[in-house]
């Protein structure tokens, strides 16, 4: 099971590679995001600074559904999806593989974005444990629901207005609870943060094994 999901993870991750989503258009539109941010809020006033946290979720949010329309579309118009079905691997493998390349690709992402908040935003960091087990948390539970809404929209002729309308307000929780542990984390208040990376974790664990029981059948619904 491990080998074919680091199978599907690198197949995906090549893809990737390939088309350069991320780096052409996924990357440019954040980073653009953010810095309208920067301009729209007044730095002097201290309301940028106070609302860095939500402004850098919201973006990596965008940023992932994104980036979950152009992987999943390229996917359902290359067939890619009818030959998965074909492969012989189990759906839950599948799934999984796919939610660790998006983790990566996340991951990538956030990385640049947090550099672009130091230098647009003037931040400091503190409480960087508690920020890394948030942002962690984030990642996988964004990476798990994507993965599984993605697949349910990849077909639909119109999935690039759908599935921001599907996966949007079921992330709603997530948004709010990363933005509130991060603020706690920035203020220096690292222990009353971790209820909000528990919270984060359990949400990310829900989806993780809902969507590795019910790839099946969105697969062949696919």
């Amino acid at each position: 099971m491990i080998r074919d999901i680091l199978l599907i993870a690198g197949k995906d991750l090549r893809i990737e590679g390939r088309s350069r989503i991320g780096v052409a258009q996924v990357l440019p539109f954040a980073l653009l995001v953010l810095l309208l941010f920067a301009f729209a809020l007044d730095p002097d006033r201290g309301v940028l600074q106070a609302a860095t946290p939500g402004l850098f979720w919201v973006t990596v949010l965008f940023a992932s559904v994104l980036a979950l329309q152009r992987n999943f579309g390229i996917e359902a118009e290359d067939g890619i999806i009818d030959a998965l079905r074909l492969s012989g691997i189990a759906p839950a493998s599948i799934y999984l593989g796919k939610v660790l390349a998006l983790i990566v690709q996340l991951a990538a992402l956030e990385l640049v974005l947090v550099a672009a908040v130091a230098v647009f935003y003037n931040t400091d960091f503190h409480g960087v444990p508690l920020l890394v087990a948030i942002a962690a948390a984030t990642t996988v539970g964004i990476a798990a629901t994507g993965s599984i809404y993605g697949a349910l929209a990849a077909r639909l002729r119109s999935r690039d207005t759908i599935l921001p309308l599907l996966i949007l307000p079921l992330l709603a929780p997530v948004l709010i609870s990363a933005t509130r542990g991060s603020e706690v984390a920035l203020r220096g208040e690292a222990g009353t943060g971790w209820s909000w990376a528990a919270l984060l974790g359990l949400f990310a664990g829900a989806y993780l094994v809902v969507g590795a029981v019910l790839f099946s059948p969105l697969l062949e619904d696919a």
